[in-house]
């Protein structure tokens, strides 16, 4: 497979953390760990890297094993032409827990993390015990509620296009920076230094070729799954919780609805006053809801949202 150096930006550092590289696939996929315990692996989302977990990693490492993933064509890991669907990213989950000799972990994700967590589940229910995914839909969303919010996905038709998704990563940072503020109530949340870091990282070109990637696959492969019901067919078994932003930018409270007909324990709660970035802005709060989900002390199937306790 065509894969280029990973990338030359320094890794940031973080008490406890130590850094290895995982081959699978073909892709050598960066890996941060920290802590002891059950293994819990984290998916980041767009545009950030193993560095977006780093307020969650000092709160939950004292009782489990974090495993911070770079995806493919993220932070340090490889940034290959392709394998940037749904599909291939699941497929790298489950090889990372088969090379670690994993096999059963926790799961965290967040945004394009959380998507592919939600399939990892799918897939392979044996492999994750629970599943908290954040600022994200399910694969079951209500249209109906869907499609009059679908103008809020406007950058993603910018990203998904070729040679124009990279050229605005790579060429105007400012477009970065600008959803990254725009996904947070309380913008004083990014440190200039971090953000800096990510909008770097998304400027690579190769890892600029793969946020464009990222999108094109999933404006072609996914959003007709999604309109031809093909999701349908699947049924959601690990205990799942989804943590919404009332104010998300993207997914607003109203478009995480309920799915009993395809999930035998899935809880959707909603925190008030905050927007893209839960694990930026309310860092405490989603350690603690993975504490109890962990724990087993959240299991309720088709009840609607329900606020969080900022």
């Amino acid at each position: 497979m065509d894969t280029v150096e990973t990338l030359a930006l320094p890794l940031p550092e973080l008490a406890g953390v130590t850094h290895r590289y995982v081959r699978v696939r073909g892709v050598r996929l960066h890996i941060a760990e920290a802590g002891q315990g059950e293994p819990v692996v984290l998916l980041h989302g767009f545009p950030q890297h193993w560095y977006g977990w780093r307020r969650i990693i000092p709160l939950l490492s004292g009782s489990y094993r974090l495993i911070c993933v770079d995806q493919r064509g993220f932070g340090w890991s490889d940034a290959p032409r392709a394998g940037y669907d749904t599909d291939s990213r699941v497929a790298d989950v489950l090889a990372l827990l088969d090379a670690m000799d994993l096999a059963q972990v926790r799961l965290i994700g967040h945004d394009w993390g959380a998507w592919t967590g939600f399939h990892v589940c799918l897939r392979a229910p044996d492999r994750i015990r629970h599943y908290l995914a954040l600022n994200m839909l399910h694969p079951w969303p209500s249209h109906r509620r869907l499609m009059p919010q679908s103008w809020r996905f406007w950058y993603t038709a910018l990203l998904e296009q070729p040679l124009l998704g990279r050229w605005l990563l790579r060429r105007r940072p400012g477009f970065t920076s600008f959803l990254m503020r725009r996904g947070v109530v309380d913008r004083a949340v990014w440190e200039p230094d971090v953000m800096a870091g990510f909008v770097r990282s998304s400027q690579e070109p190769e890892r600029a070729r793969a946020g464009e990637t990222l999108h094109r696959a999933f404006a072609l492969r996914d959003i007709a799954r999604l309109v031809s019901g093909r999701y349908g067919r699947l049924r959601l078994i690990t205990p799942t919780v989804i943590l919404g932003g009332e104010r998300d930018f993207m997914l607003p409270p109203g478009v995480l609805t309920p799915a009993p007909r395809y999930a035998d324990d899935l809880r959707i709660e909603i925190v008030p006053d905050c927007g893209h970035y839960l694990h930026e802005e309310r860092p405490e709060l989603v350690a603690a809801t993975a504490r109890r989900l962990f724990a087993g002390g959240i299991r309720s199937a088709g009840e609607p949202p329900r606020r969080g306790v900022a």
